[in-house]
């Protein structure tokens, strides 16, 4: 082998490496993103389970048929954010969709109210839509409303996760 030989094939070869660590730089510095927009989604589904689990009318305000008796939009004229007797609710006596209406949380928290330590990274924000339609169902009228539960990571910009459902008032 001559020293032109040598120094090509070391030039070669030091590009080779070059491009293979670079790409497995980027690899390790992006394997945590899969992870990070599983959680968020996994905290998106909780939210948008414990919300629509929820009547569409306020049981304390209504001792008749819902149904029949919401004839207005769901949130307006159906729903109440009080407690028997008075006072406010928290999301821990929160009964019924409407109450969740642009609910904020910095970190996650169980449907009480607690924060959820490992989760404190994420935060949450809930709008319910009761202008919603859906099949002819009309939220104007008190039918359907629509819930959205958008999830971020507080240092992870780029991730983000919105899951919407319909809640029907039957």
């Amino acid at each position: 082998m001559t020293l032109i030989e040598l120094v090509i094939s070391i030039v070669i070869i030091s590009i080779a490496l070059t491009a293979i660590l670079s790409v497995m730089g980027f690899t390790t510095a992006r394997s945590a993103d899969p992870m990070l927009r599983q959680q968020a989604n996994a905290i998106a589904q909780s939210y948008l389970e414990e919300i629509l689990l929820r009547p569409v009318c306020d049981p304390n305000d209504f001792s008749t048929d819902c149904f029949a008796a919401c004839t207005t939009s769901a949130c307006s004229g159906c729903s109440g954010s009080t407690l028997v007797g008075g006072g406010s609710e928290t999301r821990a006596t929160y009964d019924d969709v409407c109450d969740y209406d642009g609910l904020s949380d910095n970190g996650a928290r169980d449907q009480h109210g607690n924060s959820i330590a490992a989760l404190g990274a994420y935060n949450i924000g809930v709008n319910v839509d009761d202008a919603a339609t859906l099949n002819g169902l009309d939220g104007t009228g008190g039918q359907v409303v629509l819930v959205t539960v958008v999830v971020s990571h507080a240092t992870q910009g780029n991730i983000q996760v919105s899951l919407s459902g319909y809640r029907a008032n039957y």
